[in-house]
């Protein structure tokens, strides 16, 4: 028989007991160590789009209290999109969906924010059709994406509830006319106009019985616009206290209008930055409540996977996107979480795609227990310090926009748009230099891919939002647009005349010394459609003009080593440029490069260059 010594905690050492203590100050020396004179921060400090610092090593926070969110062990509600335009079709969808796992349904209006090409007639009856067989007093939530406020949502309230007790529904209206007008940049009266409405609008809806909450503080404006982490936040903020205002005009007390109010963030790939902006909303919010002389309560907090961050080539690896900001979403405390199927970028979803986005969510809740433990970050020295630093970045914006009147007259002015603007050229440079990768697209591209299915359902072409041009919209983008529209110019060319435009790797040396150039030459290429047939070098200088000029290419990519490049490239560009080719270098030209653009050498591409502006040149040569 085996017999086990027990301890109790009281006789157990410290772990490290044996072991010195150890500090920062030594691992910093340890660092100077490897770093060998190279500047710290520039080495091993990222900075976030709005500058914040993110350090390689944090310490314990021993002192972090979970923030309040929903209760431990409570999952997040699993929200399906509902956006077939077909209003039968999309009742189809809706129950199916509930049936195999959803348990919120999300009814997309052709022309909101979160449409991205579809939804349903902004209508009653269409709305109704699609909820046909829903029992809303079941336990099922409903969240409203509407149309730039282009229905009667207490017209849609009475329809839905018929037959139901109100109280027991859990809808979400979505009453968001700010956000409508910064995506739109149209409104149908100026907000001192709408601002009374509103209210009363609210006012009447709560006066039906209903839960709630009705109004939306909506980040996806920000967000689909290329904004970051702390634009989002104040600008959801300054939307929230703005409809505060409106409600507390209308006679409703704060007390019930904060809880008239919910909010929804945008969750993409970075885990962390993303899990410290829902925990910073929470914050925030907490301090408003506390402004208004109110005790902090749990807000109602929802998320939406990124739109920005899809891509239409590769498009599987956007079900990884997703599943990366499902965690980061419930780690960080969302209510309920929407899953943009990973096929949306291409065409309105099929059942399979559908199926992916809801299921990444049950496994994630079901076998991976995420939503067991309340605010699991609480402690974490990296979310914590995040958390804090977006906290204190998102309220300055904040501030500046109440100076500047609220969150409408911000937009009038253009100071929410100016400085979206800015952090989207930022993104716009990253992904260009493909310091922000996107894979499938920018990077490992696959020029023989074929694309996922969709339904054969054409894009709504939504009705222009009401009233006159009142400032400039947000737009709302995906980052691979610009590799994609040089993919989609060379899929033309492929249909046109059968082949792509194409490059021709002059390999130099073995094929140790040009495999990794080679390589990167290929994936470089590719990803803006421009084919690169591989080979394995070549003979003789005599077997490489041979086989350019059979290939049929005019741009020639020498590739290998540096070693290499010092023996052979000069002689090598020279005869190629004789033959009339256009010739590149892969890598860095270094002091050789006077040497290298007499010899005939026109462009270089390496790591770190901007990739999308070589591609258009590439484009300008090959499709010539």
């Amino acid at each position: 028989m085996t017999h086990f010594v027990t301890m109790t905690d009281a006789d157990d050492p410290p772990l490290a007991a044996e072991f010195p203590p150890a500090t920062r100050e030594q691992w910093h020396k340890l660092v100077e160590g490897v770093l060998k004179g190279a500047p710290f921060d520039q080495k091993l400090v990222a900075r976030t789009y709005d500058g914040l610092a993110v350090e390689p090593l944090y310490g314990r926070k021993a002192d972090a209290r979970p923030l309040a969110s929903r209760a431990p062990g409570l999952p997040w509600a699993v929200v399906q999109r509902v956006d077939h335009p077909d209003p039968a079709a999309a009742n189809a969808e809706a129950l199916h969906d509930l049936e195999n796992g959803a348990t919120s349904l999300a009814l997309v209006l052709a022309g909101a924010v979160g449409a991205y090409g579809y939804g349903l007639p902004a209508s009653e009856q269409a709305i109704v059709r699609a909820l046909d067989g829903v029992h809303l007093d079941a336990g099922i939530a409903l969240d409203i994406d509407l149309a730039a406020q282009t229905i009667d949502a207490g017209r849609l309230a009475g329809a839905l509830v018929r037959g139901v007790e109100p109280a027991a529904t859990d809808i979400r209206f979505g009453c968001d006319p700010i956000g409508a007008a910064a995506a739109s940049g149209r409104a149908p009266q100026p907000w001192d106009k709408l601002r009374p409405a509103f209210g009363a609008g609210i006012a009447e809806l709560s006066a039906r019985g209903l839960r709630g909450p009705f109004a939306l503080a909506d980040g996806r404006a920000i967000h689909n616009a290329g904004g970051s982490e702390a634009q989002e936040l104040a600008y959801v903020l300054a939307v929230a206290v703005e409809y505060l205002r409106a409600l507390e005009a209308a006679g409703i007390a704060l007390e019930a209008a904060r809880a008239m109010i919910y909010f929804r963030l945008v969750a993409d790939t970075d885990q962390f930055l993303t899990m410290a902006k829902f925990r910073a909303l929470r914050k925030l919010w907490a301090r408003v409540e506390a402004a208004c002389a109110l005790t902090p309560t749990p807000a109602l907090v929802t998320a939406e996977t990124a739109w920005r961050t899809m891509t239409r080539h590769d498009a599987y690896v956007n079900m990884l996107r997703a599943t990366i900001a499902v965690v980061a979403a419930g780690l960080g405390g969302a209510d309920a979480v929407t899953v943009l199927p990973f096929t949306l970028a291409l065409g309105l979803p099929d059942r399979f795609a559908r199926r992916i986005a809801r299921n990444t969510q049950l496994v994630l809740l079901e076998e991976s227990n995420l939503a067991k433990v309340a605010d699991p970050a609480a402690g974490a020295g990296g979310v914590e310090a995040l958390t804090d630093e977006l906290c204190r970045a998102a309220w300055t914006q904040f501030q500046e926009i109440e100076r500047a009147g609220g969150a409408w007259p911000a937009l009038e002015q253009g100071l929410i748009q100016g400085k979206v603007a800015a952090v989207r050229a930022e993104h716009a440079k990253a992904v260009a230099r493909r310091r922000d990768a996107l894979t499938g697209t920018s990077n490992f591209p696959d020029l023989a891919e074929t694309p996922p299915a969709v339904l054969d359902v054409a894009p709504v072409t939504a009705p222009a939002a009401a009233g006159t041009s009142t400032f400039e919209p947000l737009p709302s983008l995906r980052l691979a647009e610009p590799f994609e529209a040089l993919r989609d110019a060379s899929d033309q060319m492929l249909a046109r005349t059968g082949a792509r435009p194409i490059v021709f790797l002059a390999n130099l040396g073995r094929l140790a010394d040009f495999t990794a150039r080679a390589t990167f030459a290929k994936n470089l290429f590719e990803a803006g459609g421009i084919e690169a047939p591989p080979n394995d070098g070549f003979g003789d200088p005599a077997a490489m003009i041979a086989a350019f000029r059979a290939s049929g290419a005019r741009l020639a990519c020498l590739c290998g080593s540096d070693e290499v490049y010092e023996q052979e490239a000069t002689a090598t560009a020279q005869a190629l440029l004789a033959t009339g080719a256009v010739v590149w270098l892969a890598g860095r030209p270094g002091a050789s490069e006077a040497q290298l653009r007499t010899a005939g050498v026109s462009a270089f591409i390496f790591a770190g260059c901007d990739v999308l502006a070589a591609l258009h040149a590439a484009d300008d040569i090959v499709a010539g």
